[in-house]
């Protein structure tokens, strides 16, 4: 049997991918999360075969929590399973360790498949998005850039984010005017819009 923990925080998708899962014959959901951080305990305890992870969580996201699994069972293999296909996301996930990454659309049976073959130790990995993946290349932003931008997500101020990642405010103007001109964007409510949807930030 193939030992699986699901990580969602949605309990209906949850619930929906048990149910599918648990009528193969071969896959046995042993624990079902709402958090990445929750996800890391039980891969430390219960050291599944594969956690099916989703990336919007909230407190740890599904590719932070992709990496702290690797780290606190190393056998573990990861499959991110998302509503978002972010070409941004997945070259992130796979960098974090994760072995495969498909959307939350394809079918039980391909989903049953994607999971035998991660535990197998092949990397799946869906082809719509390894394309788009390839296509976009990786994110133009530092890691200063990405942290200003985050910080920008929910329309502070300057002063707010220079006091929140202790930088000068002249600095935070700096990294945002980059950070727009790498993204095309006209400002920088546009620039996060753009950064978050190739799954940058």
């Amino acid at each position: 049997m193939i030992r699986l923990v699901l990580a969602d925080d949605q309990a209906l998708v949850r619930g929906a991918l048990s149910a599918l899962l648990g009528l193969e014959p071969d896959l046995d959901v042993v624990a079902e999360v709402g958090t990445g951080e929750d996800a890391v305990t039980v891969a430390r305890d219960e050291r599944p075969d594969v956690v099916l992870m989703d990336v919007e969580m909230p407190g740890m996201d599904g590719i932070e929590a992709c990496a702290a699994v690797r780290s606190a069972s190393p056998d573990t293999r990861v499959l991110v399973v998302t509503t978002f296909g972010r070409p941004g996301y997945l070259r992130r996930a796979l960098q974090a360790g994760a072995s495969g990454f498909v959307v939350k659309d394809t079918p039980a049976s391909q989903l049953a498949d994607a999971v035998r073959r991660v535990h197998q130790g092949l990397r799946v990995v869906d082809p719509g998005l390894a394309t788009d993946s390839l296509v976009s290349g990786e994110s133009p932003l530092t890691g200063r850039e990405t942290d200003v931008l985050r910080a920008a997500r929910d329309g502070s101020s300057v002063a707010a984010i220079a006091g929140r990642l202790f930088l000068s405010e002249g600095t935070v103007r700096n990294h945002l005017s980059a950070a727009i001109g790498k993204t095309g964007a006209s400002n920088r409510a546009e620039a996060v819009l753009v950064a978050d949807g190739n799954g940058w930030l």
